[in-house]
């Protein structure tokens, strides 16, 4: 039995390797001549794009072995099949699921693999992808951002604005609220606009309103422009989000995801592609089970009719993912459900074609 799992594992070898570096080409292809009008435009030069290939390399890696899997997979099994060599195997007592058992584990150790990878290479990796696309194609982010809600580091003072300038670091119609130790409100701030002078905020146009304890009422005063040295949250903080959480790591994405939530923005996206990092990753277990009910199904043509099937199967993975996404993202499933949909309907059909599966 060791041998001939070994013997398996040999012509897989072989061939996913192959799948592999033929998957990595085809995505590294649509990538380039997607984008090849903004390279033409911006004149860009080879070397610059040789970069942005080379940095995309190990999300293409995390792209290609899914479906490297899928195939290889299918077409090895199915080579079984066409030779007839299965019915020998089948025929000696082995029983398929025993004889699939180096796929299914080589299926979990990619997935866990595919897990560290994601975290140690491919997320620093396509975060300098996409710097270096937006250099070569001059493609500015502005971080200017509307309908700001700010809530300060000690969590005592609330700033609102309707807009916030990045260029001249201003503020438009804003609104501040600070309170006392105890969580009362203290003062109010209404302001046409501000702005950042360095270490603070400067409002001009200012309405204050402070509490007055003894009389229990509110104290109005008027300034044109008022130094609120008190207001030292820096710009950043009002940066509209521009982050990424397919560029951050698990932690760096959690902080993301509890920082829009307490600020009070929307966060259901960031949620939605947050719990995604973890799901993706456990593709190339579902692949297998697939695969193996799907690699004997044909007899003839079997590389040409393995390799439509692996991509057929892809392709319907991946828009199922992207529609599960953008219904969670929209706000009509759960984020997690939305994550998880489409690897657990996979998971379901990957068992349900292993046990129709010949044997």
């Amino acid at each position: 039995m060791k041998t001939l799992h070994l013997m398996m594992i040999r012509s897989f070898l072989a061939i996913f390797i192959f799948s592999l570096l033929f998957f990595i080409m085809i995505i590294q292809l649509l990538d380039v001549f997607s984008n090849l009008w903004r390279y033409l435009a911006h004149e860009a030069s080879m070397s610059d794009i040789m970069r942005i290939a080379w940095f995309y390399i190990p999300k293409c890696i995390s792209y290609a072995l899914p479906v490297s899997l899928l195939f290889t997979v299918a077409f090895t099994l199915g080579t079984l099949y066409k030779n007839n060599e299965l019915i020998s195997i089948l025929g000696s007592g082995i029983s398929l699921y025993r004889l699939l058992i180096p796929f299914l584990v080589l299926g979990v150790v990619l997935s866990v693999g595919s897990f560290f990878f994601e975290q140690f290479l491919v997320i620093d990796s396509f975060r300098r992808k996409n710097e270096v696309f937006r250099e070569v194609v001059h493609q500015a982010v502005s971080r200017s951002n509307t309908n700001v809600t700010v809530l300060s580091a000690d969590a005592r003072t609330i700033y609102n604005a309707e807009y916030y300038n990045d260029n001249k670091k201003t503020i438009t119609k804003t609104i501040v609220l600070i309170q006392d130790a105890s969580g009362n409100l203290k003062t109010r701030l209404d302001a046409d606009w501000g702005e950042w002078t360095g270490d603070h905020w400067t409002l001009h146009n200012c309405r204050i309103y402070s509490w007055d304890a003894e009389r229990a009422v509110f104290n109005s005063e008027r300034r044109v422009a008022y130094k609120a040295v008190e207001l030292t949250e820096p710009p950043a903080t009002f940066y509209k989000p521009t982050q990424k959480i397919e560029e951050m790591g698990f932690r760096d994405a959690h902080r993301w995801v509890q920082k829009l939530r307490k600020a009070g923005l929307p966060h259901r996206e960031a949620l939605t592609e947050y719990y995604n990092k973890y799901f993706f990753p456990f593709s190339a277990f579902i692949v297998v089970l697939i695969a193996s009910g799907v690699g004997g199904r044909f007899k003839k043509n079997v590389l040409l009719m393995n390799l439509l099937a692996s991509l057929v199967l892809s392709v319907l993975y991946y828009v199922m993912q992207m529609i599960t996404l953008i219904l969670a993202k929209s706000g009509y499933i759960p984020p997690l459900a939305g994550a998880s949909a489409a690897l657990l309907i996979f998971l379901a059909g990957g068992v349900y074609l292993l046990r129709i599966a010949r044997t």
